[in-house]
C-alpha cells in the first residue's frame, strides 16, 4: 500500500522502522502516470518491508527543493533516514524491483 507523503508526515516516515521509498511526480506528467501502477505494485509486494510513498511535487514544494528534484518522475530510496539510491525518468519494473530488494 502507498502512502501520500507531505511536508508533514515525511520526517515520521523517513525515520520509520522500514526503508522508504519515494516517487516525486506530478499529475501532468506523462512518465510519472506510466511508473505510477510499477510503484503501486511494488508497493504491494513489498507491503510490511518497504514504506513506499508518493510525493506530489506542485503540493510539496519544500520536500522538492530540499532534494533537488528537478526532473520527475524520481524515486529517491532511504535507509535509516538516510538516501541510499535514486533513479530519474521511467523505468522498467526489473529495474525497480532490483532496487527494491537491494533496500532489504
Amino acid at each position: 500500500m502507498e502512502v501520500q507523503i507531505t511536508n508533514e508526515n515525511f520526517e515520521s516516515l523517513k525515520t520509520g522502522n522500514q526503508p522508504l521509498v519515494v516517487d516525486f511526480w506530478a499529475t501532468w506528467c506523462g512518465p510519472c502516470r506510466l511508473v505510477g501502477p510499477v510503484i503501486s505494485k511494488l508497493a504491494e509486494k513489498y507491503d510490511g518491508k518497504i514504506t513506499v510513498g508518493k510525493c506530489d511535487v506542485e503540493e510539496n514544494e519544500d520536500l522538492a527543493a530540499e532534494f533537488g528534484i528537478r526532473n520527475i518522475p524520481t524515486i529517491l530510496f532511504f535507509k535509516n533516514g538516510d538516501v541510499v539510491d535514486k533513479l530519474v525518468g521511467a523505468q522498467s519494473e526489473a529495474r525497480l524491483d532490483e532496487k527494491f530488494q537491494a533496500l532489504l
